[in-house]
């Protein structure tokens, strides 16, 4: 009888012995106290001071005008936020605040054949972007954002003109998303 009850005790203490208890109740402490914060969209914004962000037009201030481009790069900057954050997207007055103008949009030509003509045509788009961190006002500045595309030069601009400036407006975005809120 007393040798079943000690085997029974090495058993039991085996299993449980108080180091392990010990490490156990340490473990789910450490991991109760710490918070492991994955964002899949790429941002890294502190939700509890930062509810909103305010998107102001882009107006086009440069020679050569497409008049779409303002509304497009408007809808696509404000959806960017829209759908990749949890920011109230609003007109005026948010914790976050873009503005800025559409500075220049202009072809080259890129390359030439050997009959003398181009080849191909490169479009180009810069965007000058005022941010303004209401929250952290270190954060705030100035800065030009450009993307190009190029189409083959016997096409016609007005053929392809819609697709190549939402590729350069889709690109600019990225870079202006990852300049106010990604912070890699």
């Amino acid at each position: 009888m007393k040798a079943e009850k000690r085997d029974k005790r090495r058993t039991f203490r085996g299993r449980f012995t108080p180091w392990k208890w010990l490490t156990a109740w340490t473990l789910a402490i450490v991991l109760a106290g710490c918070s492991v914060s994955i964002s899949l969209n790429g941002s890294s914004i502190d939700y509890t001071k930062v509810k909103s962000i305010s998107v102001d037009k882009f107006p086009i201030r440069c020679a050569y005008v497409w008049a779409p481009m303002e509304s497009m790069f408007y809808n696509s900057l404000s959806d960017e936020y829209s759908n990749k954050t949890k920011l109230q997207v609003l007109k005026r007055g948010g914790d976050l605040q873009l503005s800025g103008e559409i500075t220049e949009y202009s072809q080259l030509n890129k390359s030439i054949a050997s009959d003398g003509f181009a080849s191909q045509t490169q479009l180009k788009m810069t965007v000058n972007v005022r941010f303004v961190n209401n929250t952290k006002h270190e954060e705030d500045f100035e800065k030009s954002f450009t993307a190009t595309a190029e189409y083959d030069s016997s096409q016609q601009l007005n053929a392809v003109q819609e697709e190549l400036v939402q590729q350069m407006i889709d690109d600019i975005v990225d870079q202006i998303f990852n300049a106010t809120v990604a912070n890699w």
